[in-house]
């Protein structure tokens, strides 16, 4: 029969032996980026929904294709005033929770307009109160005569919508989600669309 103070070892030890096993399973936080010794952290998928690296894709291959477009090239490079342009949020139709992702992709879209010099954008926020001034539900599907309404008050020549889609596909332990960014831009005035493309991404999950 064990003493009491070789119990009392015995269970310390199991505490001690706990606490290290604890200790060597903990996460360690990492720093990934451009200027750490972790370039490309960013660039790993972590699952299949859509994540920066998608963002950035899409939008720089929707924006490569807007601005060598004839849209592009011949009504906005060639006026002078820099044409104003606002950005209807865009819908998502993919089965995903990914609001998040949404908010981070208008201001993506927003932020690479603003950067091309060739066009002035409205303000996302002051676009949403002017909205809520005037009783129009900005966050609502795109409604022609609305926008046309809010363009005006804007002072915008153009407006920017559309949705976001996706495929889910599963085989076997494989997932697979293809993911389409459709845009288009709108005349304000006319509801002429003066160009439209569409964009697509895709995410796999392998068990």
């Amino acid at each position: 029969m064990m003493t009491r103070r070789a119990l009392a070892l015995l269970f310390a030890l199991c505490l001690l032996g706990g606490s290290v096993f604890i200790a060597g399973c903990q996460a360690r936080a990492t720093r990934g980026g451009p200027g750490t010794a972790n370039p490309d952290l960013d660039r790993a998928a972590m699952s299949t929904t859509l994540d920066r690296d998608d963002i950035t894709y899409l939008v720089d291959d929707y924006l490569s294709r807007l601005e060598a477009s004839a849209f592009w090239q011949q009504d906005i490079k060639a006026d002078d005033q820099r044409p104003i342009v606002a950005i209807w949020p865009i819908r998502n139709s993919t089965t995903q929770h990914i609001d998040d992702q949404m908010l981070t992709l208008l201001s993506s879209i927003e932020t690479a307009l603003v950067n091309t010099n060739e066009v002035r954008v409205v303000d996302r926020s002051s676009q949403e109160q002017l909205a809520r001034e005037i009783g129009i539900q900005h966050g609502s599907d795109f409604d022609p005569s609305s926008a046309q309404r809010l363009g005006r008050q804007l002072g915008a020549q153009y407006f920017f919508t559309g949705k976001i889609t996706s495929v889910d596909e599963r085989l076997n332990k494989q997932r697979r989600v293809q993911y389409s960014l459709f845009l288009q831009v709108l005349e304000v005035e006319t509801g002429l669309i003066r160009f439209q493309n569409e964009v697509t991404r895709s995410k796999a999950l392998t068990r």
